[in-house]
């Protein structure tokens, strides 16, 4: 075997290093267990380089784009070549910008804001609430939700009738002023099923018939390759701390046309490249002219922490290569569906059905119990953090549990109005980081719950089911 080949098949087995690998936590039946983060969906850990980057800068921290200093210069040059550096990670075209946001939430806001009056968006009702519900917080913007497909290729033919259907009403009622824009939102991968969405095709259809179309790969980035280019997408955003880079930013990459012309996300320095102060007839007046790169939407003193994170989030995994990273959560995939499997009690959530190819989050049900208290025993018991819920993505849980309630009064079941179900679900997520030993003892700890029950009493705390210590 040469030295690449051998590098190859050791990063396809072995974890990247992330922080949190070795803390211990307390279980309620006695000892301590390494902590086993399974809910990498919701927020991944550091990777140890992210961590390491970033230590190696602080001391050097200084104000950026606003000082004349060593180290406002120094910041300035590695925010900017952070930029740089995600720009290259996404595969992006000479004229896109890439703006710095909070997260994915703050990066779809931003677009929203952007949008030209009377657009028009299109976005599944399977979509995470980041990509879900922005968009219905403008004036003038019409909101068309499209039901959940059951395929890939439903996805395209749903999304073509509703943009052919959009397109004859456009025509029709034109008054020769010229039509109006539409804009497409969709997810590159389910944060409850993990299932992968065919992005490319819906972007064809999307330009067909003259729609932009921004991607949500919040879930995708940290699993696989993301190319604007090759997606033929217009926008993609994504959030740092679902990339192992935990620091509050995100980015909002694309085309620059929509972002220009808007007035400035956040008002403020940074945005604006001159403010005067005129005065007509007796009454000041502030005359401003903005900036017209990414500066215009990033007003205030920029995350600089965040950015850098981000940058060298994107690096590690480039180096790592993609290609032993996906393959290596392929493997732990099939190890969790296959324990899963072999559960009778267990039902896994799946849009597209079992052969859909997806990353590493997997959301289940488990008969005879309600998924809040089945999460704290995993919790409280085994050392496993995993996620229950609706996962901030409620038509779409809904729709996957097709009325399946949790018995009620049941600890930690969730409050409902009268006469609704209450209905939750699990979800595990795992990346890059996660040892094969957590994915074994969560498949084990599933297995053990079903068969033998909990091994300690439980009750329902503010909402959360919590061990009863008395």
């Amino acid at each position: 075997m040469s030295a690449t080949a051998a590098a190859t098949a050791t990063a396809t087995h072995t974890p990247l290093p992330v922080l949190g690998r070795d803390v211990l936590v307390p279980l309620v039946t006695g000892g301590e267990v390494d902590y086993a983060a399974l809910d990498y969906a919701a927020s991944a850990p550091a990777l140890q380089r992210v961590w390491d980057d970033i230590a190696a800068y602080a001391p050097y921290y200084g104000s950026v784009h606003r000082g004349a200093g060593y180290l406002s210069q120094l910041s300035t040059d590695l925010f900017e070549n952070s930029r740089k550096e995600v720009a290259a990670f996404l595969g992006c075209r000479p004229d896109d910008q890439v703006v710095f946001t909070r997260a994915t939430t703050d990066s779809l806001n931003l677009l929203a804001a952007a949008l030209p009056q009377g657009t028009r968006v299109f976005v599944f009702e399977t979509e995470h609430h980041a990509s879900l519900l922005p968009w219905q917080q403008r004036d003038g913007i019409e909101v068309g939700y499209l039901s959940a497909p059951r395929s890939p290729r439903q996805a395209v033919e749903t999304l073509e009738r509703a943009l052919a259907a959009w397109r004859a009403d456009d025509q029709e009622a034109d008054t020769g002023a010229g039509a109006g824009a539409a804009l497409v939102c969709v997810t590159g991968a389910s944060n409850v099923t993990g299932e992968l969405w065919p992005v490319r095709e819906l972007a064809e259809v999307a330009h067909a018939h003259g729609a932009r179309i921004v991607l949500d790969a919040a879930q995708l980035a940290p699993h696989h390759p993301v190319d604007i280019a090759a997606l033929d997408v217009d926008w993609v955003a994504f959030s740092g701390h679902k990339l192992y880079a935990p620091f509050g930013a995100g980015v909002l990459a694309g085309r620059a046309d929509w972002l220009r012309a808007a007035r400035p996300y956040l008002a403020g320095g940074g945005a604006s490249r001159k403010v005067a102060l005129s005065v007509r007839e007796g009454v000041g007046e502030v005359e401003v002219e903005w900036h017209t790169t990414e500066a215009r939407h990033e007003a205030g003193s920029p995350n600089v922490i965040g950015a850098y994170a981000i940058a060298s989030a994107c690096k590690a995994l480039t180096e790592a290569g993609f290609e032993s990273l996906v393959a290596r959560e392929r493997r732990l995939i099939a190890k969790v569906r296959e324990g899963l499997a072999e559960v009778d009690e267990v039902r896994v959530l799946s849009l597209f059905g079992d052969d859909a190819p997806r990353v590493g989050v997997i959301s289940f049900v488990v008969e005879g119990w309600n998924s809040s208290h089945f999460a704290a025993a995993l919790s409280a018991e085994y050392g496993i953090g995993v996620r229950d819920g609706l996962f901030c993505a409620h038509p779409l849980v809904r729709t996957l549990l097709g009325g399946e309630p949790g018995e009620a009064g049941e600890c930690g079941a969730p409050e409902t109005a009268p006469g609704e179900r209450s209905l939750n679900a699990i979800r595990v997520s795992f990346g890059a980081g996660t040892p094969d030993e957590h994915v074994e003892r969560f498949v084990g700890a599933v297995k053990e719950l079903v068969r033998d029950g909990a091994k300690w009493s439980y009750r329902t705390e503010d909402g959360r089911c919590v061990p009863d210590r008395g």
